[in-house]
């Protein structure tokens, strides 16, 4: 208390705006809890558990087996198409789910936002880790299926883990901007889902990215989940040449809109307690 009788008052800020990505490292442990707490919730009360990171693929593999590969005859490459459109289901399972909850993150998380101070990025970030077992349960599955077909993994199997961490930072990109929108105009919520079904239908998941005519496969691979998906099933199944090309092309995308994505979020961090 100061001399004048007026009681002082400590004021924590930090020490500059932006991401802040060594507070981050330094919350890992908060990082951690947040995304463990969310997968807890997400299946505590689920009659079936976790077996839902598989039904989800497995169901939409059915249909579009169906639709797509019988009655449509959409070509899959050489291969049976559940087990083509399987993985390419598995990473964008992955994707649509982790950024439809790391939209979210930051108004669902409103008593912590306004109450004390962490890194913000924590939560959206949290929210997409926690979709990462279902990603690894659904790739193991995958795995199992493909003798059902006569298949093997290839030894570009080992180039998995990669995929995975693209697909994190393609969900990163595409939720960071989304989420800090979503605290200033809520109608954001009701806009990622059909955002994310224009997305998938212009991800080559349930048809090849063969299929799109050569001049224009650059321009496809302009959407980050391209690289993704074809990355994905080039690592399980090896059955074509490398999709390097989509790759880089899909990554540099990726790292740009991150890098946008990002800027956006440091720039209205600082009133989140104010406008959420």
């Amino acid at each position: 208390m100061h001399a004048n009788g007026h009681r002082a008052v400590a004021v924590i800020q930090p020490r500059t705006s932006g991401l802040r990505l060594g507070e981050v490292v330094r919350s890992r442990d908060l990082l951690y809890f947040l995304a463990w707490r969310d997968i807890k919730v997400r299946y505590a009360q689920a009659a079936i558990g976790a077996a839902w990171a598989v039904l989800q693929p497995v169901l939409m593999m059915v249909i579009f087996a169906l639709f797509f590969g019988r009655l449509a005859k959409v070509p899959s490459d050489g291969l049976p198409y559940a087990v083509f459109a399987f993985t390419g289901l598995v990473p964008w399972t992955f994707f649509s789910n982790a950024v439809g909850s790391a939209t979210e993150s930051l108004v669902t998380n409103v008593n912590l936002i306004t109450k004390v101070y962490f890194p913000r990025v924590t939560l959206p970030f949290s929210a997409i880790l926690s979709w990462l077992p279902d990603l690894g349960l659904a790739s193991a599955v995958l795995l199992l299926l493909l003798p059902i077909y006569g298949l093997r993994p290839s030894w570009t199997v080992v180039f998995l883990p990669l995929m995975a961490v693209l697909a994190v930072l393609a969900a990163a990109a595409a939720s960071l901007g989304l989420s800090a929108l979503n605290v200033k105009y809520r109608d954001v919520r009701y806009a990622v889902p059909f955002l994310l079904q224009v997305w998938f239908f212009v991800t080559p998941v349930v048809y090849p990215a063969s299929l799109v005519p050569r001049h224009l496969r650059v321009v496809l691979a302009l959407n980050p989940m391209t690289g993704v998906v074809e990355g994905f099933r080039w690592s399980v199944l090896g059955h074509v040449p490398a999709p390097w090309t989509l790759l880089a092309v899909s990554t540099a995308t990726t790292l740009v809109l991150l890098a946008l994505s990002t800027l956006y979020f440091r720039r209205a961090e600082q009133d989140f307690a104010d406008v959420i």
